[in-house]
């Protein structure tokens, strides 16, 4: 008998992305970081190891791309797959959650709608 059981899709994308890092690394590829390094300078308690690890498995799961340059020293640089920017929208409402949710209120109006339209426009949100 077929296990006919229906899958959360909510728990399918959070598997996707379930490592510790993994979104906050989706995040900065949309923003333009593609090398190892890049994805470190803001993340300081990011081990090289943990950042390798996710990577690895952002890559398997088919959200970024991993190019290899044949030049000297070879080169490695990470892009984000149609699938990996079909997750803007979730980046998106993280950043949209915060801006208007934060208990703190430490964004003032001005600053809110400046990192609202960032969003908007390096994620390409048409709403």
């Amino acid at each position: 008998m077929k296990d006919e059981r229906i899958v959360c899709p909510v728990d399918v994308t959070l598997n996707l992305i379930n490592k510790k890092w993994s979104i906050q690394i989706i995040r900065d590829m949309f923003f333009g970081k593609k090398h190892f390094k890049e994805f470190k300078e803001d993340k300081p308690q990011l081990s090289n190891k943990v950042l390798s690890n996710c990577l690895k498995e952002l890559e398997e799961n088919g959200l970024i791309e991993k190019v290899v340059l044949n030049t000297t020293p070879v080169t490695t640089e990470y892009y984000l797959t149609e699938y990996g920017k079909s997750m803007n929208r979730i980046v998106y409402e993280l950043a949209m959650f915060t801006l208007y949710n934060e208990k703190d209120n430490t964004y003032s109006d001005e600053a809110r709608s400046e990192l609202k339209n960032t969003f908007k426009e390096v994620l390409e949100i048409d709403y």
